[in-house]
C-alpha cells in the first residue's frame, strides 16, 4: 500500500511519541508486546539479572526455574513478565509465595507485591518444547532416535523458553545451570565452568554473562558431535548432529571463522567480546542463521552437503559466517532499542559480511555476487507496490518481521556501501569504531549511528538520512550525451523518481564508464567518479572523450539505482556480451537485458536467443550462476503462461536442455562449472528425452564423465521425475526412501511426493497444510507448501485457487506470523491470465483486514501476476 511521504513522516513521529510515553492502559491480552508497553516497562525497570535452571530429559517437555532480579523505579502499578504457554508450579515475589496471575502469554505481578528498588521474582514452570523453530526447539533424529534441542529467540521468542522481559532494550545478564542426559553437550553464551555427574544425567554450570538483549542469549543441548580448534585468536567449536557429521567440513568452517575474527577485530578496533566462538548446525531451522552471542546457529539445509562443497557453496558459507560474526559487534554488543532498528542490524551485517568475505577470504569477487543476488532482490522489492522505507514503524512484536525483506537486508547494505564511498572508506570505518565504543553493552537508535558517522566526517547527514532511510523507492539514472567529430560534445547524468507518490531524488556517488568496441572487444576508454543529485547533473569532465559505443553510469556498482541504458548502449550490450572482459560489467549488462524482460520492453524470446548464444561460453563462475538463475526464471515464466506459450516452449525448451547438458559434458574437467551446469539441466529438464536421460543417470545406465551422482543429486532427479509423472517415478521414490532414511531424505521424499501432478495428493496435503492443529512438525508443512504448485501445474493450482483465496482471511486470523510468512508467500494462487489477475484484484479489494505481512504477500502476488501477463503479451514469434 502506497503512502505519501508526509503521512509516513507523521506515522514515524507518532510512533516515536508513543514509544517515549509510558502506557497508562493495561497491557493488551494477546501474545504480542506493543512498542508502547515495552517503552513503559523499560522506563521502570533496570539492571536486570537472570538466574536460569533448566532440566532437560529429551522428552516432549522441559522444566525450569527462573529468578529475575531487577531495579524498579516505580512500584505503584503492576508489572508484566513474559512467559508463553507454560504450566507454573510456583512463584515467589520478594520472598513471598504468590498465586500467579497468568494468561498463557505473560504474568502480571501485582503492585502490592513489588517495591521501589531491588526486586526478585522466582518462577518454577514446565513447558512443551517447540516444534516450529522458536523457543527451545526439539527434534528427534529419525536415523538414530537421538534428541536434539536448540534455542531461537528472534524477534521475541525467549519467553517461549523462560520467564523474561522479552524486549531488546532491557538487557540483562544470564547465569545458567542445565541438567541434561549424560551423553549430551550444552552450549551457551559462556563456556561452562563445571560438569557434574549425577547418575544418568550431568549438571552443567555456566558463569554469568555480560549484558545481552534476550534475543541474543542462547542455550543449545543434545548429543552433538563437537569439533574444536584453537588456531585463531579465540577458541572455536563446531557442533552437528551425529548422523550428519560426515557431511560437515570443519576445516572450512574454522578457516573462515578464524579469518573473520582477525578481520573484524582489526576493522572495528574493538576486540571480540564473548571469549569463545561456537557455531551449531541445527535441524528444522526457520532462517539461514542466527547471531546468538558466542553460540551461533545455522540451518542444516543450507550448509550440509552429501558431496564435496562447490566454490559457490563455500562462498555462501563464508558469507553467512561473516554476516553472523558482524552481528557479534553490531547487534549483540550494541543493540537496537526497538524492532524498528532491526533493519540496521541486518543491513550492516550484510554489508560487513560481504566486505569481510571480499577482503579476508579467497572470494575477492564477493561484491559481484552481492550485485547479482542480494542487490537485484532489493531492486525487485523496491519496485513493488509494497515497497517501504528502510526505517519503518513497528507497533508491536507481531510486526517485527513485517518488513524484513530484501529492502531491509540488501537495499540497506547497498545504502551503507554507497555512504562509505560518499564519506571515504577510513572516515566510515572510524565512525563505526566510535559508535561501537560509545554504545557498548547498550541500546542505540539510528540517530546515534548516523551521528557517529557524521561526526567522523564533519558533516551533517540528516538530509542524506531522510532521502535514503525514510523515503522508499529506487531512482533511475541514465546518461544523456551527444557527440561531434567522434568526441563527446555534451554529457549529462539524468536522475528520475519512480512515481509522483515517491518523488525523492537522492544524492550519491557513482562512476561513469565509457566503453568502445575494438579488436580486443569492448574495452573501458574512460571512467570518472561523480557525485550527483537532483534531476540533472552536468559532467563537463567527459567533454572531448571518445564517443562511446556503450555508457554505463554506475560502473563498478557504487550506487543504488536502476540503470537505463541509452539505445546505442542497449544495442551494444545485446550484441556484444561475449566481447566484455570485465565480469562485473558483463553481469550488469545481463541484468539490463533481464530488466528489459521484466518491464515487458524486451521480448522474453529475444532474451533467450541471447542466452543460447552467450551462456555456453561464459567463463566466470559467479556470473554463470547469475545467468543460469535468469534462465530458470525465464523458464518459470514460460511454464506459468500455460497453453498460450506451449508451442514456443516445445521449441525452446529442448534447446535450453541441450545447451545445459552439452555444457555439463564440456565442463567435465572443472567440477564447479560441471555441477552448476548439471543443476541447471536438472531444473530445465521436462521433455520425455531429458527425463529419460535423468532416469538413466539415476540408474547408472548413463555415466556423465566427472559427475558425482551424490545422494543430494539422486533426490533432485527423483523430485524432477515425480514432478513430471515420468513412468515409474513413484516406484523410484519408494526405493530411494528405503535407501536414504535420514531426516533430509524424509524431507526430500515429502517434497517429491507433494510435487506430483496428482489431484488426490494435492488435496491430501492441502488439508494437512490448512489443519493448524496438525501434529506434523512445521518443517514438513513448510516443505509441502514449497512443493505444492510448481509453475507448470497451473491446472491443478486452479482447482483450489478460489477456495484458497476465500479461506485466506480465516487462516490469517487463526495462524501466527511464522506460519503465515510461508503460507502467504507460497499458497496464494496466480495463473498468468487476465482472469487470475482480476481474481487477485478482487481479493485485494475484499480482504482489507489481513495481517500486514499477508496483505503484502497478496499485493505482491497480484502485481507479479500482472507482470507475467505483460511479459506474455510482449513476446514475439518469427
Amino acid at each position: 500500500m502506497k503512502k505519501c511521504i508526509i503521512v509516513a513522516a507523521i506515522a514515524l513521529a507518532y510512533g516515536a511519541a508513543q514509544a517515549a510515553a509510558p502506557a497508562t492502559a493495561p497491557r493488551a491480552e494477546n501474545a504480542f508486546l506493543s512498542q508502547a508497553d515495552a517503552a513503559a516497562r523499560s522506563a521502570r525497570v533496570a539492571n536486570v539479572d537472570y538466574t536460569l535452571d533448566f532440566t532437560l530429559t529429551g522428552k516432549e517437555t522441559f522444566s525450569g526455574t527462573t529468578t529475575l532480579s531487577f531495579d524498579l523505579s516505580d512500584a505503584s502499578a503492576p508489572l508484566t513478565i513474559d512467559l508463553d504457554k507454560a504450566t507454573i508450579a510456583s512463584m515467589t515475589v520478594n520472598g513471598k509465595a504468590v498465586t500467579p496471575q497468568y494468561n498463557q502469554w505473560f504474568i502480571t505481578v501485582a503492585a502490592a507485591d513489588l517495591k521501589a528498588g531491588r526486586n526478585s521474582v522466582t518462577i518454577s514452570y514446565q513447558r512443551l518444547h517447540s516444534t516450529n523453530g522458536e523457543g527451545l526447539h526439539r527434534m528427534v533424529d529419525p536415523v538414530d532416535n537421538r534428541v536434539y534441542t536448540y534455542s531461537h529467540f528472534e524477534p521475541a521468542a525467549a519467553h517461549q523458553m523462560f520467564p523474561v522481559f522479552d524486549q531488546p532494550d532491557l538487557k540483562g545478564t544470564y547465569e545458567i545451570t542445565v541438567t541434561a542426559p549424560a551423553d549430551w553437550v550444552v552450549s551457551s553464551t559462556k563456556r561452562e565452568t563445571g560438569i557434574q555427574d549425577i547418575g544418568n544425567t550431568k549438571r552443567w554450570t555456566f558463569p554469568r554473562t555480560k549484558k545481552l538483549s534476550s534475543y541474543n542469549f542462547a542455550m543449545h543441548a543434545g548429543p552433538y558431535k563437537v569439533w574444536e580448534d584453537r588456531s585463531g585468536p579465540y577458541p572455536m567449536r563446531l557442533f552437528a548432529r551425529q548422523s550428519v557429521a560426515s557431511q560437515v567440513s570443519p576445516q572450512d568452517w574454522f578457516s573462515y571463522t578464524r579469518r573473520g575474527l582477525v578481520f573484524f577485530d582489526q576493522y572495528f578496533g574493538v576486540p571480540y567480546q564473548f571469549e569463545k566462538y561456537d557455531q551449531l548446525l541445527v535441524p528444522d531451522f526457520l532462517y539461514g542463521a542466527m547471531e546468538n552471542a558466542a553460540a551461533i546457529t545455522f540451518a542444516e539445509r543450507g550448509f550440509l552437503y552429501k558431496d564435496e562443497m562447490t566454490s559457490a557453496q563455500k562462498q555462501s558459507l563464508a558469507g553467512v559466517i561473516m554476516h553472523e560474526m558482524a552481528h557479534q559487534w553490531f547487534g549483540d554488543l550494541v543493540t537496537m532499542k526497538w524492532w524498528n532498528g532491526l533493519w540496521l542490524n541486518e543491513s550492516f551485517a550484510s554489508f560487513m559480511g560481504t566486505l569481510a568475505t571480499a577482503e579476508s577470504t579467497e572470494f575477492s569477487n564477493a561484491w559481484q555476487g552481492f550485485y547479482s543476488g542480494a542487490k537485484q532482490s532489493a531492486y525487485v522489492q523496491d519496485q513493488r507496490v509494497t515497497t517501504h522505507s528502510i526505517e519503518t514503524p513497528v507497533p508491536s512484536t507481531a510486526n517485527a518481521f513485517d518488513n524484513i525483506d530484501a529492502i531491509t537486508y540488501s537495499k540497506g547494505a547497498s545504502t551503507l556501501k554507497q555512504l562509505r564511498h560518499l564519506l571515504g572508506e577510513e572516515v566510515f570505518r572510524q565512525g563505526v569504531h566510535n559508535y561501537l565504543v560509545k554504545y557498548s553493552y547498550q541500546n542505540a537508535k539510528l540517530d546515534d549511528f548516523i551521528g557517529a558517522l557524521g561526526e567522523a566526517a564533519h558533516r551533517d547527514l540528516s538530509g542524506w538520512t531522510k532521502q535514503w532511510l525514510y523515503e522508499p523507492g529506487v531512482n533511475t539514472i541514465a546518461a544523456e550525451y551527444s557527440c561531434a567529430g567522434g568526441k563527446i560534445s555534451a554529457f549529462t547524468l539524468r536522475q528520475s523518481a519512480p512515481s509522483k507518490a515517491m518523488p525523492t531524488l537522492r544524492e550519491q556517488r557513482v562512476q561513469i564508464g565509457l566503453f568502445n568496441l575494438g579488436a580486443d572487444g569492448l574495452t573501458l576508454s574512460k571512467n570518472l567518479a561523480v557525485t550527483y543529485q537532483g534531476a540533472s547533473t552536468a559532467v563537463p569532465e567527459l567533454k572531448g572523450a571518445a564517443c562511446p559505443d556503450l555508457v554505463y553510469p554506475n560502473y563498478q556498482d557504487w550506487g543504488y539505482a536502476q540503470v537505463q541504458l541509452d539505445k546505442k548502449s542497449f544495442a551494444t550490450a545485446q550484441a556484444s556480451l561475449g566481447k566484455v572482459d570485465d565480469p562485473l560489467l558483463r553481469s550488469m549488462l545481463w541484468q539490463s537485458l533481464w530488466d528489459g524482460v521484466r518491464s515487458a520492453k524486451l521480448p522474453l524470446n529475444e532474451f533467450l536467443k541471447t542466452v543460447l548464444v552467450n551462456a555456453p561460453g561464459e567463463k566466470d563462475y559467479t556470473l554463470l550462476g547469475d545467468v543460469t538463475g535468469k534462465v530458470r526464471a525465464a523458464r518459470a515464466y514460460l511454464d506459468e503462461m500455460g497453453p498460450s506459450a506451449a508451442g514456443y516452449k516445445a521449441q525452446v525448451g529442448p534447446q535450453l536442455e541441450q545447451m545445459a547438458f552439452a555444457a555439463t559434458n564440456a565442463a567435465s574437467g572443472d567440477k564447479n562449472f560441471q555441477r552448476r551446469w548439471f543443476s541447471t539441466y536438472l531444473d530445465l529438464a521436462s521433455s520425455p528425452a531429458a527425463l529419460a536421460q535423468l532416469a538413466d543417470i539415476l540408474s547408472g545406465k548413463l555415466v556423465v564423465p566427472g559427475l558425482n551422482v551424490s545422494q543430494d543429486v539422486r533426490w533432485d532427479i527423483i523430485n524432477r521425475l515425480n514432478r513430471f509423472a515420468y513412468p515409474g517415478a513413484a516406484a523410484l521414490l519408494a526405493a530411494e526412501q528405503e535407501r536414504d532414511k535420514s531426516d533430509s531424505g524424509q524431507a526430500a521424499a515429502l517434497g517429491a511426493t507433494v510435487i506430483q501432478p496428482d489431484a488426490k495428493v494435492k488435496a491430501e496435503w492441502l488439508a494437512n497444510i490448512a489443519d493448524l492443529q496438525t501434529k506434523l512438525p512445521f518443517s514438513k508443512i513448510r516443505r509441502a507448501m514449497e512443493s505444492m504448485y510448481p509453475a507448470e501445474q497451473g491446472a491443478l493450482n486452479e482447482l483450489t485457487a478460489s477456495q484458497r483465496l476465500a479461506q485466506l482471511g480465516q487462516i490469517d486470523k487463526a495462524a501466527g506470523p511464522v506460519f503465515m510468512r510461508s503460507y502467504a508467500n507460497m499458497m496464494i494462487p496466480a495463473g498468468c491470465t487476465p482472469a487470475s489477475v482480476q481474481r487477485l484484484q478482487s481479493a485485494v479489494g475484499k480482504l482489507k483486514d489481513l495481517s500486514a505481512g499477508t496483505r503484502r504477500a497478496l499485493l505482491v502476488t497480484h502485481q507479479e501476476d500482472e507482470r507475467c501477463v505483460a511479459i506474455k503479451k510482449a513476446m514475439t514469434f518469427n
